[in-house]
């Protein structure tokens, strides 16, 4: 009777009343999972592991963008000379060009086909840019020919276009972040 009243008192609490069950053995450390979930889980984490690596590489990549723009509109004002403007931005090319390909390394790994698509036309111009730099210039920033055949207007565009792209890209690597997050 004993056993009885304490089985029907284990089932009402939502255990089980076979034999063993009173001390409560078969529950304690055992968790169900689905059974196609392992792999998916270990994927989403990396999923989400490189979002979280590519939204921190973009934060620093917009930053750069920014510091050319000021750096440049300096320049354009006559706040700083040539020569030190180009130092400080030269200091910075292969960095970015580093964080971009990076990424576009990172997508093109975890088969994210369209990131990897909208990074590349990008880094191959940053990796072209420090591939092409004539022989006896300082970097691509030059500071004798900067002034020369409006390298500065350019120069800005391209700071500007940059960050436009860093932009979109920080929303959607925030949107894949997210999705792989909740998907984990």
């Amino acid at each position: 009777m004993y056993n009885r009243d304490k089985s029907q008192e284990l089932e009402r609490r939502g255990g089980s009343s076979a034999p063993g069950a009173a001390n409560g053995l078969e529950r304690r450390g055992t968790v169900r999972r689905p059974r196609g979930r392992q792999g998916g889980n270990f994927r989403s984490t990396m999923e989400s592991m490189v979002f979280i690596f590519s939204l921190i590489d973009c934060c620093a990549l917009i930053f750069l963008s920014v510091y050319f723009i000021i750096t440049l509109s300096d320049l354009e004002c006559d706040y700083i000379n040539a020569r030190s403007c180009c130092s400080k931005l030269n200091k910075w090319v292969i960095p970015e060009l580093i964080g971009h390909t990076i990424v576009t390394v990172l997508m093109l790994i975890s088969l994210h086909w369209f990131i990897f698509l909208l990074n590349f036309p990008v880094a191959t111009w940053n990796i072209y840019r420090c591939i092409m730099v004539p022989s006896g210039n300082m970097g691509v920033f030059d500071p004798t020919e900067i002034h020369n055949r409006g390298q500065l207007k350019s120069h800005m565009k391209e700071a500007m276009i940059k960050l436009g792209f860093h932009l979109l890209c920080f929303f959607m690597y925030l949107y894949s972040m997210i999705l792989a997050l909740i998907n984990d």
